[in-house]
């Protein structure tokens, strides 16, 4: 689900165990246009992991805006139609 906040969207996938995480994020691109923007919160270690490269090499430009030491926070542009 995306919920929506003043600076855009965003899905909060803290808690959600792998490969769900990958393709929940995929679901949510797949409503975007080109060069629109999600922030995705996401655990650390093996979403961490699966996640950003995974979302890079199918194109999207993914950068992580905040660091804590259980989670991220993803800022992921939208790359492919």
């Amino acid at each position: 689900m995306i919920n929506s906040i003043v600076n855009g969207d965003y899905i909060d996938l803290r808690g959600v165990v792998c490969p769900l995480n990958f393709v929940r994020c995929r679901l949510a691109l797949e409503k975007l246009n080109i060069n629109d923007c999600i922030y995705v919160y996401l655990d650390k270690g093996e979403p961490e992991q699966m996640v950003i490269p995974n979302l890079r090499e199918e194109g999207h430009i993914v950068d992580v805006i905040l660091n804590e030491n259980t989670w991220i926070k993803l800022k992921i542009i939208c790359q492919v139609d």
